[in-house]
Order: C-alpha cells, then sequence, then structure tokens
C-alpha cells in the first residue's frame, strides 16, 4: 500500500470524522416519543399501522437507534404501540391507551383534541371529583386546607388565562384528591390535574373564558373547610358541569 495514501486517509479521517447521529440522552428520546405520540394521538398514525423501521426512522429523525428504541419502549408503557420480532411495531387500539397519562393528555392537546376525548374526560370528572370532595371535608388537614386556599389566593391573583393561575387550578384539585385518604384516588391526581389543566387551556384556546369560574372553586373550598361533605360534592358538581358548558361555548364559537 502507497504510504502516502495511507497517511492522507488517516489526515482525513481525523479531519472529516464521519456524521454520527445526535445522541441518546433523555432528553432526546424524550422528543422523539412527544414527536411519535403526538402524530398516534392526532390520527396521523392509526391503530394497527405498522410504524417504519428502526433503521428508517432513525435515520429520518437523525437519532441513534437506541434513542429511537428507548422512546418506543415509552410509547409502549404508555399502551400506544407494541413491538413484536418480525411483526415490527404497530399502533394499538384506542382502547389499549393509557388516555389518563399526563404525556399522553399532552400529546393530545398538542393539537386539536378528540371531541370524544375531552367530553370523556369531563364525564370522569364528574363521577370522580364530587364524591372526592364530599371525602375531602370529612378528611382533611388543616395543611391541604391551607394548601387548597393558597391555590384558590394565586388563581385570584393571576386568573385562569395564563400558566400561573392554571397551575394553582391544578394544585386545587390534587389537594382535594390528597384530602381524601384514599390512596386509589391518590393516585388519579396527577390525571385528573393534568385533564384540569388541558381543558382548562383547551376552553381558551380561540377566546377567553365566557365567565369567571373561581367563585366555583370558592364555593367547594368553603364547604370543604366547613366540613359539610355534601355541600362539597354538590359545589363540585356544579363546578365541572359548568365547566363542561363553558367548553362547549368555546367549541360552538
Amino acid at each position: 500500500m502507497d504510504e502516502g495514501r495511507s497517511a492522507l486517509t488517516a489526515d482525513e479521517t481525523e479531519t472529516e470524522p464521519k456524521r454520527t447521529p445526535r445522541g441518546t440522552g433523555r432528553r432526546l428520546h424524550g422528543a422523539i416519543a412527544h414527536k411519535l405520540g403526538v402524530a398516534i394521538l392526532s390520527g396521523e398514525y392509526r391503530p394497527g399501522e405498522v410504524l417504519s423501521g428502526e433503521v428508517a426512522f432513525s435515520e429520518a429523525l437523525d437519532v441513534s437507534r437506541s434513542a429511537y428504541r428507548e422512546a418506543m419502549q415509552a410509547l409502549a408503557a404508555k399502551g400506544l404501540v407494541e413491538s413484536r420480532p418480525k411483526a415490527g411495531t404497530r399502533v394499538l387500539p384506542r382502547d389499549r391507551w393509557n388516555l389518563l397519562d399526563p404525556d399522553v393528555l399532552a400529546w393530545a392537546f398538542t393539537g386539536e383534541p378528540d371531541i370524544q376525548l375531552v367530553r370523556s374526560l369531563f364525564e370522569l370528572r364528574a363521577i370522580i371529583e364530587p364524591a372526592a370532595a364530599r371525602l375531602a371535608a370529612e378528611r382533611r388537614t388543616r395543611a391541604e386546607l391551607n394548601t387548597m386556599r393558597d391555590a384558590l389566593a394565586l388563581m385570584r391573583r393571576h386568573t385562569l388565562a395564563n400558566d400561573q393561575g392554571r397551575s394553582a387550578d391544578r394544585d386545587f384539585h390534587r389537594a382535594i384528591l390528597q384530602a381524601t385518604r384514599n390512596d386509589a384516588l391518590v393516585t388519579l391526581s396527577a390525571s385528573i390535574g393534568a385533564a384540569v389543566t388541558w381543558t382548562t387551556q383547551f376552553k381558551q384556546r380561540s377566546r377567553v373564558l365566557p365567565r369567571n369560574p373561581i367563585p366555583d372553586h370558592a364555593r367547594v373550598y368553603r364547604a370543604i373547610a366547613a366540613g359539610d361533605g355534601p355541600a362539597a360534592s354538590d359545589a363540585m358538581s356544579a363546578l365541572v358541569g359548568l365547566a363542561l358548558e363553558d367548553t362547549r361555548v368555546s367549541m360552538a364559537g
């Protein structure tokens, strides 16, 4: 072999390294999962559809194959996809999706969410939250009341038109679930909190809220603080029902 040519090749290898994908970090595979999750929830990839292979997808997204695999594992854990040897990765039926997972809810509301999903979330809240408010009125601690009161104060200060107010709204509803002392209900706190945040944001996607919902929250708080379970349940039922009506008005507009 010609030594000069060999040396030139080595120099070229040093100065022009082979291009590699962007990496395998947690933020990267999280971004891939987000991109594909949004595509699945929006209907770009439909249930039963087989996704492109690992090599094709990793090249198309300009990421390493390991980062792509980690993203697919995250989607599989949320019930969105299933991978099998030789059969590839396919999108699972909708009834397998973990729609209460906070990430899945975020992906669903990234674009225009399925109206049936919005309705389903309100129906879930109408079933869960009034009963939770009743239990919270009977079992809440002073610390939990303080959390609800502080969240209500932040909602009044910032309104639900911005992230700070919506974050306080989420904390208010989560504190109620925490106050039930019911482990099964407490496990729903992240999901209910995410549902509250995203449906509130959805109502304001094209215009301001049709009315101020903070007094509805104040009535729930006062009933819980008074230890009046039936009144707390009724106030929460009214809150969720009015929120659904606000959403219908927003959708009609």
